[in-house]
């Protein structure tokens, strides 16, 4: 295989991972095609996840990336099939519509959003929502929808993003940025949880809290589920998930709801995080503050806790409190005007995946596993934040592709059955193999919401 993106060097800012050495990485290097590297880029992710893998268990050269299954998994909700029915993709009022002066990315899936962009445009149609974006210019249009808490992101150029405050903020320091508090204690402490045996599931016994949504936290700790931990997703009872989309990362986990909101709800979250191994949060940036979810309380509550927080945004920036998905980062940052076409006139494109999703998935693991292995050496944890806007950079940062590479198309994937609440499940795999053996997930996703809010 031609050479990968060294995405493991963030890792190497740990004292532990300073001489580690990259997991292999088996298959084909191209497949996708287009200008941007993002075979790069998904290959990269993946091995940071299983070289942190391979420091924590002391499995050098056992696990490695197959380029098939990476592939796959990172559409993997294009190959879902649940009960012979393809997944529903973007929501109708979600996507590139045009303005004023150019175009406008929107989100609308989730129905609160949806409600929030036709009240803030004042309309109830399609049609009278296209009326009133043509009569905004995009930006105005972003600013107008982002004040009524709706999102959207206007369609830059990359020159137009670069000149921008918010990308000074997403293209400084490393692609993982860790926190690990100085320990208290000069003798180092036993940690509370050690590796399993098992190279197919060596973190059995760890407790992972998982408060994410939508894709990149999910793809995160369903591969955490993958390799054996307890995985407990918790999500507000009003803003459910979508279906589809549990259903692609519920793999080996168990769900639950809580509303922070209630006081009685909130502790017992946090009776949850008192006996947590990992936290894992995908809100906006700061958007757990007030309840005491954030990075320093939930250290200063327990100090050896591994916690990896997730925003699209960062956590500087003009915009690092603003609500974000995969696709608006593509819209703003140039992903979108790079890769558009000519359809009858000039239109937007997108990544042939949603790479900056599943990209910053692997990070979020690769920074617990690697959080992990500096706990058991001190005793102590730490945190890492990640950010959909910080991978856009990531990509933008990999030398651009040769047109020849772009032969050899995507590679087919293995697909597995399972029986499952919602419906024989057709489903692709984790990207990672042991031995040469692909990884398996073990169970299939429960009912949404219907598991206890309780440790196993």
């Amino acid at each position: 295989m031609e050479p990968v993106p060294d995405l493991t060097g963030s890792l190497r800012l740990l004292d532990a991972f300073s001489t580690a050495e990259p997991a292999a990485c088996i298959g084909p290097r191209w497949w996708w095609g287009g200008s941007l590297d993002v075979e790069g880029l998904a290959l990269g992710s993946v091995q940071a996840a299983a070289t942190a893998l391979e420091f924590l268990t002391g499995s050098t050269g056992r696990y490695a990336v197959s380029s098939e299954l990476t592939a796959a998994s990172f559409d993997s909700l294009g190959h879902l099939r649940i009960s012979g029915r393809k997944p529903e993709g973007f929501a109708p009022m979600s996507g590139f519509r045009p303005t004023a002066d150019g175009w406008i990315r929107l989100h609308a899936n989730y129905p609160h959003h949806a409600a929030r962009l036709m009240e803030t445009l004042r309309t109830t149609t399609p049609d009278g929502l296209d009326r009133a974006l043509r009569s905004m210019t995009a930006l105005e249009a972003e600013m107008a929808i982002t004040a009524g808490r709706g999102v959207a992101a206007a369609v830059r150029t990359r020159e137009e993003w670069t000149a921008t405050p918010m990308h000074v903020a997403a293209s400084t320091g490393p692609w993982i940025g860790f926190t690990c508090p100085a320990s208290q204690d000069e003798t180092p402490r036993p940690s509370s949880w050690i590796p399993s045996t098992d190279p197919f599931r060596p973190l059995s016994g760890l407790k992972v809290l998982d408060l994410t949504r939508v894709i990149a936290g999910p793809t995160a700790t369903r591969l955490l589920g993958a390799l054996g931990a307890d995985v407990l997703r918790i999500d507000p009872p009003g803003l459910p998930e979508l279906t589809d989309a549990f259903v692609d990362s519920g793999f080996d986990k168990r769900s639950a709801e809580a509303d922070l909101n209630n006081a009685g709800a909130l502790e017992v979250v946090h009776r949850l995080l008192s006996a947590a191994d990992v936290v894992v949060t995908g809100y906006r940036y700061g958007g757990l503050d007030r309840f005491g979810l954030n990075p320093d309380a939930m250290l200063a509550a327990r100090p050896d806790l591994v916690v990896v927080t997730l925003s699209a945004w960062g956590s500087s920036g003009p915009w690092n409190g603003r609500r974000g998905f995969d696709s608006l980062v593509q819209a703003a940052c140039g992903i979108a005007e790079r890769y558009g076409y000519e359809d009858d006139g000039w239109t937007p494109g997108a990544l042939p995946v949603q790479a900056l999703d599943h990209a910053t998935g692997y990070g979020i693991a690769a920074a617990a596993l690697a959080l992990l292995s500096e706990r058991l050496h001190t005793g102590q944890g730490g945190s890492a934040h990640v950010s959909l806007a910080r991978t856009a950079e990531v990509l933008f940062s990999l030398p651009l592709r040769e047109p020849a590479s772009s032969v050899g198309g995507v590679p087919i994937p293995d697909f597995h059955l399972m029986d499952s609440p919602y419906g024989p499940l057709r489903f692709v795999g984790p990207p990672l193999t042991m031995d040469g053996v692909p990884l398996q997930y073990g169970k299939a996703p429960v009912k949404y919401g219907t598991s206890a809010l309780a440790w196993q």
